[in-house]
């Protein structure tokens, strides 16, 4: 018999709105003794059912809910479904992008909160980052292998945010190892070389596919700086639509070099990309000093924001390149711009931009926005999944 977490009075509404996540502060009392991600029962004060859930002893997040159906068993055919249903809502977008990397699983936005799943090609990649979903781990590998059963299985658990859970950094292969940890994936008839166990997140960035293709369709004629290039995609889309030249900057050598082959890769090896190693922010102010000018400049730079603590410094940070790289465009250039802290809101992520022009003394018209691709979902329940904002503006 599962335990049951009886609620304080009045911190029932959030859950009445079907939002994820009970805080340790809204728990009255715990009937029975939990393990860590073990399912429990959540009732209101009155003792009234509202939804089942993954504890996590550790976290301040002390539940996160897997349904609220009181009807639903938490078993192999939950997560099963839970799979199908996620494969199904991007079959549509995978078939218009000729994709083979993807997210299948976006944690609260699937309704499987700490869970991320993502596809490249013929190898899936688990990220697990609760209780619930460590707990849970054996039965969603086993859902993947019903489902997919050509893939291999690797799991990139290795994210500091597991330590609020009391779980340690974990990763390997789930299954048999695959050949080789590289694996090509496709995007909007791109090809993008990904490295499952070294690169970044659970190997590439997949939530920037709308910006790369959004920079690709300004970049024709235009000499394009790109910042923070990481293994250059946005190169690829930028070099592939006629773009005059391209400066990738990234402090990783060999992010620079994956970029170099994935250039290859395309077909633009000959295409007049260069690449920088160097500290993006001591790069722009060289340049600023030198008088070099660019028609764009893509600013993609890592999380500034991990925690509210640090929201004053970040908003500086991003407040600095964009006034610099404002000053590096030539009259009419585009400045696309990109923040992926969620803690940074849209509207003050607008408002770092708009005083970055007022100190650059330029003048900065939105003509677009971007936001995470289509398989990083926004649940209406769950606002927190939205955190990558992006601005095409054009400065005089």
């Amino acid at each position: 018999m599962s335990a049951k977490i009886y609620l304080n009075i009045g911190r029932e509404k959030s859950l009445k709105r079907k939002h994820p996540w009970v805080f340790s502060k809204a728990i009255n009392k715990v009937k029975g003794k939990p393990l860590s991600g073990e399912t429990v029962d959540v009732l209101d004060a009155k003792g009234n059912w509202l939804a089942c859930g993954a504890y996590s002893e550790q976290s301040q997040i002390r539940v996160r809910i897997w349904s609220f159906d009181q009807n639903q068993t938490i078993d192999r055919n939950f997560f099963l479904q839970k799979l199908k249903d996620a494969q199904l809502r991007r079959d549509y977008f995978i078939a218009q992008g000729q994709l083979t990397g993807y997210r299948l699983i976006a944690g609260e936005s699937d309704f499987l909160p700490g869970v991320t799943i993502d596809i490249y090609d013929n190898i899936i990649v688990c990220q697990l980052l609760s209780a619930g979903a460590d707990y849970q781990r054996y039965v969603l590998v086993d859902c993947l292998k019903e489902l997919y059963p050509d893939h291999y299985i690797y799991e990139r658990s290795d994210v500091d945010v597991r330590k609020k859970e009391g779980l340690a950094l974990v990763t390997g292969w789930l299954t048999e190892p695959a050949p080789s940890p590289e694996v090509v994936i496709n995007e909007h008839g791109i090809k993008i070389l990904v490295n499952v166990e070294t690169g970044h997140k659970t190997g590439f960035y997949l939530d920037q596919r709308i910006a790369r293709l959004t920079a690709g369709s300004y970049a024709k004629n235009k000499d394009v700086l790109n910042c923070f290039s990481y293994t250059g995609t946005f190169s690829l889309h930028c070099a592939a639509n006629g773009a005059k030249s391209v400066t990738n900057v990234d402090v990783s050598q060999t992010a620079l070099t994956l970029s170099e082959q994935n250039l290859a890769l395309n077909g633009l090896q000959d295409a007049n990309v260069s690449h920088v190693k160097e500290d993006v922010f001591k790069l722009l102010r060289q340049y600023k000093e030198q008088g070099k000018r660019f028609d764009m400049i893509i600013l993609d730079p890592p999380k500034f924001v991990d925690s509210k603590a640090a929201l004053t410094r970040a908003c500086r940070g991003y407040k600095d390149i964009n006034m610099i790289a404002m000053e590096l465009l030539n009259p009419g250039g585009l400045l696309l711009t990109f923040s992926c802290s969620g803690l940074l809101d849209a509207g003050l992520f607008q408002k770092v931009v708009a005083d970055a022009a007022l100190d650059a003394n330029k003048t900065c018209h939105i003509v677009e926005r971007t936001q995470q691709a289509h398989d990083h979902p926004i649940s209406s329940n769950y606002p927190e999944g939205f955190y990558l904002k992006g601005l095409v503006c054009q400065i005089s």
